[in-house]
Parts: structure tokens; sequence; C-alpha cells
């Protein structure tokens, strides 16, 4: 079946009647608890099912949401919370920003599928429509820079050339559908072939939503490409309303850097990598005196008369060579050891370092009350620790465990 949504792509109202409505479950897209409601047939619908690379429509039956809107044979399928009456004369509204970006992609799409392969002989092999970019996958490993900027300026002159885009059906064993580029139909497909014409350029079996002209499409932005799969590549690209949506965010970045960086935006450059390089340079520093401080922590220890047999120490800054310069600068054949470093009541990094067999005993009990994970080998483990705020409870194991090897103590 070939719904009214396809052959008035413009068309934002529709009244029409409810066939069908069952009760039903939907999945989430990312996931989660399934969602209670019904599945509603309609007589017909403008709100697109998904289909042929294009996500499906949003839209209202009376003042019901839909929530999803997929195809099952002939027939367009409606999720919806609530219940519908068979019978029913129901006005339909669709979300038409959703459906406009939906329809620009989708030509635009076809349009540089069309020129990539004219201009150098490139195949779509699939393509995506993303909800903020869309990628095309091109039958060839490699693209250059200057293929990219050659096929902007194309297919953003037959925008300005204002080229008709029309809709026409076929019959399925229309001999003609032979002759007409296609990826193949749906096994349950029904009804009319739907063909996709941008006049001179492209002839395409398609099942979704388009514009009526070029001009439609405002302009294209091709971002660059990536790496495919299987010796393909991926170009990436940006149409319509998605492109000033762009250029809007990207000014605002322009902005704030120059308000941040306080020079102007042909300086933004320079002035972040002379910021990096000055972190660099505070880091290696800050390193540096970390382990200077480490060094004597673990100097101050050892020149008490009588150094206790277990040392627990917490600093916020620090890492696990931090932890490791202690460890070795006391030594750990005789005293044992209990380092950490990071937030004190969030996530960080400990260190358990001691006796051999003391810490292959204790290193899987500590990093269970820190809510972590761990591994160690010649007295020492160490690994992540997701509740710092745990630590007195550690050393409460540490020091009982030592009360029990001397009991004297």
């Amino acid at each position: 079946m070939v719904f009214r949504c396809q052959r008035d792509s413009w068309a934002r109202q529709f009244t029409t009647r409810v066939v069908s409505c069952r009760a039903a479950e939907l999945r989430p897209e990312g996931g989660g608890e399934p969602v209670r409601g019904f599945q509603v047939v309609l007589e017909d619908t403008i709100l697109f099912p998904e289909g042929g690379g294009q996500p499906d429509d949003r839209g209202l039956i009376g003042d019901v949401p839909v929530l999803r809107v997929t195809r099952r044979g002939p027939e367009a399928v409606h999720f919806v919370p609530a219940a519908l009456e068979p019978g029913a004369e129901v006005l339909l509204s669709l979300d038409w920003e959703r459906r406009f970006d939906h329809m620009q992609q989708h030509s635009g799409q076809h349009l540089i599928s069309a020129v990539a392969e004219q201009m150098f002989g490139f195949k779509t092999t699939s393509w995506e429509l993303g909800r903020q970019r869309s990628v095309i996958e091109l039958d060839t490993p490699l693209v250059t820079a200057e293929q990219v900027e050659a096929l902007e300026k194309s297919v953003n002159e037959k925008i300005r050339d204002r080229v008709p885009v029309t809709v026409r059906e076929l019959a399925a064993d229309d001999p003609e559908v032979e002759t007409v580029k296609s990826r193949g139909l749906p096994d349950d497909h029904a009804g009319p072939v739907r063909v996709v014409d941008i006049e001179g350029i492209d002839s395409n079996l398609c099942c979704g939503t388009h514009v009526s002209n070029l001009s439609d499409l405002q302009v294209i932005k091709l971002l660059g490409v990536e790496k495919g799969k299987k010796n393909k590549t991926n170009l990436v690209f940006l149409v319509g309303n998605r492109v000033l949506k762009s250029i809007e965010q990207s000014h605002s970045t322009e902005k704030a850097l120059t308000s941040l960086l306080k020079n102007g935006p042909g300086e933004h450059v320079e002035a972040v990598k002379r910021l990096q390089s000055s972190v660099k340079l505070l880091q290696k520093n800050n390193l540096n005196l970390l382990r200077d401080i480490a060094v004597l922590i673990a100097r101050d220890f050892k020149s008490k008369p009588a150094p206790k047999q277990l040392f627990v120490l917490h600093r916020k800054e620090g890492d696990s060579e931090f932890m490791n310069i202690i460890a070795n600068e006391i030594g750990t054949e005789e005293t044992l050891l209990f380092l950490t470093v990071g937030d004190e009541k969030e996530a960080g990094l400990f260190l358990l370092a001691g006796p051999v067999e003391a810490v292959e005993n204790l290193g899987p009990r500590v990093a269970e009350l820190l809510g972590g994970k761990g591994a160690g080998k010649r007295g020492r483990f160490q690994g992540k620790a997701a509740k710092m705020s745990r630590r007195g409870e550690v050393q409460a194991l540490l020091q009982e465990f030592i009360s029990h090897q001397n009991p004297g103590a």
C-alpha cells in the first residue's frame, strides 16, 4: 500500500478512521522496560512508518500522542498509549519539524549518491539518517578531500538550479521497475512501487518522503569521510536546517572561546596550542613535586624511633606512581601499607603493600570493602575504588589483622 504521507509529503493534518486497536507493548529505542499501549491501524495515514533508511514520524491521533509507527505488510501500525475506538473518525496531526528534517536529509542523500556515482563512480551501498548527522556508505576504500570538495560544490549548484523532484507509482509487475535503481523490495511489500525522480539526475525506487524541488534542501554540507567496513568509506553530511543549526552551535562555541581566550577567532588554535604546552609543563612539574613529596613522606615515616607496623595515607592529588614510590622507599618486608589517592568520598585508586602472604590474604577483601576491583603480585595489590568513604573500615580490618599476628602488641 502507498500511504497518504507518501502521496503528499507536505500534508500536515488528515482525517481518517480507526480500523483496529489492540493491546501491545513497545520496547524503547534506548532500552529499558517495555511501555504498555495499543497498536492502531487506520484507513490511511500521513505518519510515515520507518523504512528505506528513514525513521518514522511522530504526531497525534486526536490528542493522543503517537510514539512509534511501523509497517506490517500493507499496513502502518501506530503505537499509542491510549485505546481508540474502531470505526471512529480521527484527526491526524503531524510533527512537521521532524518530518521536514527527514525529507531534507533523505532527498539530500538521493542527490549526493547520484552525483557521487556520476562524477567518480562511487556507488552507495547503504545510508543512515541519524539524529544529528547522516552517513552514506560508499563502495570505495578511498575518497579524497579534493573529491569531497568537488562533490559538495556540484550538489549545491544543483540545489541553486531548482531541479524538480517528482514521485510516481508503478505496478509491481511493470517492466520499467527493472530499469530503475533499487536495493530491492521488502519480502512483504504489497501494492504499487514508488519511483523518486530528480529531473535529469536520478531515478530510484524509494518508500520515503521527499521534497518537491531541490531548492527545498537549501544547502548541503559534507562534513568529511570516515573509514567504513570492508573497504568502504562513510561520507558524513548535513542538509538544510541541520546546516543552520550546526552554524549556530559553531558560532556560539566561537563566541565562548573568544571570551575565554581573549583573542579573535583566527587566533583560537594558536592560543589553545600555547595553553596545551603550558599544561604539559605544569603536569610534568606537578609529577616531579609529587615524587619528591612521596620520598619525603616515606623518609619521615622511617625516621621515627619505632616505626609502626601499619602505615595509612590518603592524598587527593596523586597517582599509582606516587603510591608505589612511597612503598618502595618504606619497604614492605615488615610494614603493611594502605595508600589511597582521589576524592575522599567518591572514587579513586588504592594500594595495599606489605608481606606477600598478608597482602594475598587481605587484598581481595580490601577491594571488596572499597567497592572496587584490583589485582596483585609479589606483595602488592592495587586497583580502583568506588567507595573511598569506607577507608576507615579497611584501616580497622588491617589493624585487626596485625593485632592477631602480634597478640602482645
